[in-house]
């Protein structure tokens, strides 16, 4: 099993043994478009039989790590960490993976990265904006009268609580990767694998390559919120809640969108609701709220506590227990760079940052999902994404001509208000300022190269994503004269609790092709060329196998240092060493979308002087989305990207690089 699942950079998940969906008996008035499906496969059903993320051997680990830092080191400080390795494989490294090992073998219920894992991102005090937040845009609706911010906020609201309904029926299908789907993704074979117990079934999905993956996150895309508090985070998740909160202008609204059985809400009411939100005239307040969520998490915390003791507890439980955060922004958008900024920071007045997710609709009907990343990763959200594009524009609840109901809004909807003191005041406008002060320093640009993707690169037998990965190699070869670290972020999810794993596409292959096609391309012929391609890619792809099956070298050694300071152990010399720094100081971090409901996705930049790369190898295009903040230029380095893909398709097709 080779597949590379995804997605935007590293993300955690739930906590160790959290509970999950559970397969609940449907209420006798549950009509059919209660569900998005009604799978005959328990959404669980594989779970409890998942193999465990296995813990690589040691010497396997330290001679994946000193690969990858080879093309980043010149021969004296290659020498130097090779021998802070061998001390570290023959020392405390061998005493700390021992205690590793048998850590995990007493808490069989999770993974061994999946407590390190968790604590990194909620004990982490940066922003969550820009420093971890992701998002991803939705295609336009193909039918472009459904593209009405009313009719498509009413309309994905609705598959949004279709697929929350669905979930915790135990009626979604169980998310599978399907090796040979003639065999597996049947009704036969879901008839028969139903029926082994659930401690089996994993073994029976494996018997005709299909692989169930883990679904422990998905009971936090619903009612979920990190809270800020001091030192470490929580993730809080109320499914008892029943209604939905609405952000426009800066403002608050709640409202219920399922009745008191658990039945969603009528279409026209949720429709007349999200109206009677939209014709609201009121200003934007003068104190924004949510710019709170674009603070440090320590300053956050102690303004929460003082809101709290200020009489908005009640208030602020609403927002956080709310099934999600539905953003109507005021105006339209206007291109691809526009769509990015708007969906990935905005302004800060009418986003919660701290929600699992926000569902945000503009003015014009665009959509995106931008979403928090420590209670899980990519796939949860990939999945819900392309459930509710399917479901919201496959079967619509409401069509354009619907008319809203003839409901009392004014009863059913209730804006909440905060008590805010001037201290408070100040505070909201002293994040403000820095909020905008570094968002004005970020700068996004983006590409569609159009001369062939997927399909063309797979006929010259050549990984699409290796390609890709090699462009960006030649790219900032060309524009900073060398190779540096660089991050792409590969889902484990094929285990129970399993996290992301890194690939590492700075090789030294890569090395070698960029040189020869940025620095010498007259002294190689295109055949010449297209061999150095030929091994950058099989490299690649041994690379994206050993992360995907958890045999990287990335999260050991992090939880291996983690292990280190819980025990209370003196950082080993590994981690002192300049070269493990720097090694992870990923300048290029890049992460890919596989979705053919996905517009655009991106992300901020993880280190100041680094690049932040979404991309995306379609059948006959590949799309690259590029954040960078002062001291790096994305629209050079997107050039170089589209200098460095011409040349490879050139070498491909056999014609003269220029240089």
């Amino acid at each position: 099993m080779a597949a590379r699942l995804l997605l935007l950079r590293a993300g955690p998940r739930r906590p160790a043994g959290g509970p999950g969906p559970v397969c609940r008996r449907l209420s006798a008035g549950s009509g059919s478009r209660e569900y998005l499906q009604r799978s005959i496969v328990p959404t669980m059903h594989f779970q409890d039989s998942l193999p465990r993320l296995p813990i690589p051997k040691l010497e396997d680990t330290i001679k994946r790590y000193l690969r990858a830092q080879k093309p980043l080191l010149d021969d004296g400080q290659f020498r130097k960490t090779e021998q802070f390795c061998k001390s570290f494989e023959n020392g405390i490294g061998k005493e700390l993976h021992e205690q590793l090992v048998a850590q995990d073998k007493q808490n069989k219920h999770t993974s061994y990265i999946s407590g390190p894992w968790f604590d990194m991102y909620l004990t982490a005090r940066e922003p969550v904006v820009l420093n971890f937040n992701p998002f991803m845009a939705f295609n336009p609706d193909p039918k472009s009268e459904y593209n009405d911010q009313l009719t498509r906020a009413t309309n994905m609201t609705i598959s949004a609580i279709r697929f929350l309904k669905t979930l915790r029926a135990g009626l979604l299908e169980p998310e599978v990767f399907h090796l040979n789907p003639a065999k597996s993704d049947t009704d036969t074979f879901k008839r028969l694998i139903r029926f082994v117990p659930s401690s089996l079934s994993w073994y029976g999905a494996y018997l005709v390559n299909a692989y169930p993956l883990d679904m422990s996150q998905y009971f936090r895309l619903f009612n979920s919120t990190r809270l800020p508090r001091p030192v470490r985070d929580e993730l809080v998740t109320d499914e008892s809640a029943r209604h939905l909160l609405v952000l426009r202008k800066g403002h608050f609204y709640v409202f219920d969108v399922l009745d008191q059985d658990g039945n969603i809400v009528s279409a026209s009411e949720i429709q007349a609701h999200l109206k009677y939100i939209l014709s609201d005239s009121s200003a934007t307040p003068d104190f924004p709220l949510a710019y709170l969520t674009t603070e440090n998490r320590d300053v956050w915390a102690e303004l929460r506590e003082r809101l709290v003791s200020g009489g908005n507890e009640e208030a602020l439980r609403k927002v956080d227990t709310a099934v999600f955060c539905l953003c109507l922004d005021d105006f339209p958008i206007k291109d691809l760079v526009h769509l990015s900024h708007t969906m990935l920071h905005s302004d800060g007045t009418n986003r919660w940052f701290d929600k699992s997710f926000n569902l945000i609709l503009a003015k014009d009907g665009t959509a995106a999902v931008h979403f928090e990343h420590a209670w899980g990763d990519g796939v949860a959200v990939l999945r819900f994404f392309n459930e509710v594009f399917k479901d919201s524009t496959q079967a619509p609840a409401i069509t354009p001509q619907s008319q809203p109901a003839r409901t009392d809004s004014s009863a059913a909807v209730r804006r909440l208000n905060f008590k805010l003191d001037d201290a408070m005041k100040a505070s909201i406008s002293a994040a403000k300022d820095k909020f905008d002060a570094i968002v004005k320093t970020l700068t996004i640009d983006f590409i569609q190269f159009q001369r062939g993707g997927k399909e063309f690169l797979k006929n010259q037998k050549l990984s699409p994503d290796a390609v890709a990965q090699l462009a960006f190699q030649m790219a900032f070869l060309r524009q900073y004269g060398r190779t540096v670290a660089t991050y792409e972020s590969c889902s484990t999810a094929a285990f129970k609790h399993g996290r992301t794993e890194t690939i590492r596409p700075a090789s030294i292959f890569t090395k070698k092709c960029s040189e020869a096609f940025v620095r010498e391309p007259s002294r190689h012929s295109a055949g010449e060329l297209c061999q150095m391609m030929a091994e950058c890619s099989t490299y690649h792809g041994q690379l994206t196998k050993e992360a995907a099956m958890g045999q990287g070298f990335d999260r050991h050694l992090f939880a291996l240092r983690y292990l280190a300071a819980a025990k209370g152990i003196a950082l080993p010399e590994l981690y002192l060493d300049p070269a493990y720094r720097q090694i992870n100081h990923n300048i290029l971090s890049t992460s890919t979308l596989s979705s053919s409901t996905v517009n655009i996705g991106g992300f901020a930049p993880v280190v100041p002087d680094g690049f932040g790369i979404g991309y995306a190898v379609h059948d006959k295009w590949i799309g690259c989305n590029v954040s960078s903040y002062p001291g790096r230029n994305a629209r050079e380095f997107l050039q170089c990207v589209e200098k460095a893909l011409e040349d490879i398709f050139d070498a491909i097709e056999g014609k003269h690089i220029k240089t």
